[in-house]
């Protein structure tokens, strides 16, 4: 396995390669950066644990043992309170800062009305994150120097894929909490296990969500699909099922590995790490002939 990052100084992400490139598919964990700016830390009104209440946290160690399996794995540095990746470059809150925004800034998604854009106004527990107004120039300097290269980065890799194998598959990983907070749809209620979102089938081969579902299930784990999650920018983007790319998202219960008051791990995460590990195995077994669809 061979480790590279970002040219920039702020290391935006961090690719792990396989020694031997052997499978179409792509891990990637856009949610599970720590490296919070010093400046970021300073303009919030949160204390450092309540911005790290919104990672994905460790999901790129359950993931790390991709490469062992043919298969890289590229995991973005940066906290997604800070700039989130799974959104789309612009999606913005124009409550959120002193001036008025470009024309070019989404400022009416769903997204940005839960207050969870590219920049957050609000944390999962409904906590604003920013004691002062922004500045855009800020804001599009951060995301300048964070999404974007993360983004060519992923592009790369997909691209990468497609040249030698004809065809790619990118598997998205994140966690969510173990209850639905006041910003989800399902607030107050305990989630499954895992949920696999596929755009409601619309990002990925039908094969692919299927044979996760049933990995996942002949190790005693509650599963669903797309529901509250069926995938965020990076699925609906990214997923081009008839162009021979898929996208799956990965969804984990957070109760099943770490303490999530205290942003620790528990006594699960190492059985989850080595279950996951097996459900690694069998999706980079998947054959490229199967992803073929045009």
């Amino acid at each position: 396995m061979t480790i590279s990052y970002s040219n920039d100084k702020n290391r935006s992400y961090e690719i792990l390669r396989p020694n031997d490139w052997s499978s179409p598919v792509i891990f990637s964990s856009p949610h599970s950066g720590q490296n919070y700016p010093d400046d970021f830390v300073k303009a919030s009104r949160l204390d450092p644990l309540g911005l790290r209440r919104s990672e994905d946290a460790f999901v790129d160690e359950i993931f790390r043992s991709a490469p062992v399996y043919g298969a890289p794995l590229i995991r973005a540095l940066f906290p997604r309170v800070y700039v989130d990746a799974n959104r789309e470059p612009y999606e913005l809150d124009p409550e959120m800062f002193d001036s008025p925004l470009p024309s070019y800034v989404n400022t009416t998604s769903p997204r940005v009305t839960a207050g969870l854009g590219t920049m957050a106004r609000v944390v999962t527990s409904g906590e604003e994150v920013y004691s002062e107004k922004l500045c855009f120039q800020e804001a599009e300097n951060a995301i300048k120097a964070t999404y974007f290269p993360y983004h060519e980065a992923l592009k790369g890799l997909l691209d990468d894929a497609k040249m030698r194998f004809g065809c790619c598959l990118l598997i998205d990983c994140h966690s969510m909490p173990s209850i639905g907070g006041p910003m989800d749809r399902d607030p107050g209620f305990n989630r499954v296990d895992f949920i696999l979102g596929d755009r409601h089938g619309s990002s990925c081969t039908g094969s692919v969500t299927d044979l996760i579902e049933q990995n996942l299930k002949s190790m005693q784990y509650v599963v669903t699909r797309n529901n509250p999650y069926a995938g965020g920018f990076t699925t609906g983007h990214y997923g081009q099922p008839d162009e021979n790319q898929h996208t799956l998202q990965i969804e984990i219960n957070r109760a099943l590995y770490m303490n999530e008051l205290l942003i620790d791990y528990s006594e699960g995460f190492d059985p989850l790490r080595k279950n996951l590990e097996k459900l690694i195995q069998a999706i980079t077994q998947i054959s490229p002939e199967s992803l073929k669809i045009t």
